[in-house]
């Protein structure tokens, strides 16, 4: 897959701006500095079109950006110790009403630093994506930071942690563009089962049509 032009398309706070995608849409999620910015800027060949922070649990709105064959909404970080209860109850409640439309959802992105192992609230999350049936892939984070062949160690173990298989974690960096190809490969593999689903979708619905 080759990307075009992306564009920023809009950011939402609540339930009623959440958009209602016409193309297949893959969220981002992750706990805050998990890189979800970084990888962002990385699909989309631009340096700063997703915003990126030094300051963890920056981004608390859901934002939207046209990949031209696909939507991509990157969602608000989680696990944010800094901040108040209530501030990360009110992230929960987003992510929540977010994934209340499930339809909406082609795939789900959760990220995790390659250099660390996954967090209560990561297990949280793939426990949450598991019990509602959205189709998800980690991307390990940031693996220019390691050796290749530690990379494969940390691969495995990730992968491990999660109750995994390592061909579901793909290491990605997004300083040295490594692993980039095998993410685009893996967004083209969802678009076209987006597509052919909802070809599927089509053609019982005008069967329906006629045998009434």
């Amino acid at each position: 897959m080759k990307i075009g032009e992306v564009k920023f398309i809009t950011s939402a706070a609540r339930k009623e701006q959440f958009l209602r995608p016409d193309k297949p849409m893959i969220a981002i999620c992750g706990k805050s500095n998990s890189g979800k910015s970084t990888l962002i800027n990385l699909l989309a060949n631009r340096k700063r079109l997703a915003k990126t922070s030094a300051s963890p649990g920056r981004t608390r709105l859901v934002n939207y950006f046209d990949f031209g064959e696909f939507l991509l909404a990157d969602l608000p970080g989680y696990g944010y110790a800094a901040v108040s209860r209530e501030e990360k109850a009110k992230w929960a409640k987003t992510l929540d009403c977010f994934f209340a439309r499930k339809e909406d959802v082609a795939h789900v992105f959760v990220l995790s630093d390659i250099r660390r192992d996954p967090s209560a609230d990561d297990l949280q999350m793939l426990s949450y994506l598991n019990f509602h049936i959205l189709p998800f892939t980690v991307i390990a984070t940031k693996c220019d930071k390691l050796s290749r062949m530690k990379q494969n160690v940390r691969v495995r173990e990730i992968a491990s942690s999660f109750g995994l298989g390592a061909g579901n974690v793909i290491a990605v960096s997004g300083e040295t563009g490594q692993g980039k190809e095998l993410l685009l490969n893996k967004i083209s593999e969802i678009v076209s089962l987006s597509s052919v689903g909802a070809g599927t979708d089509g053609e019982s619905e005008e069967n329906s049509e006629s045998e009434e």
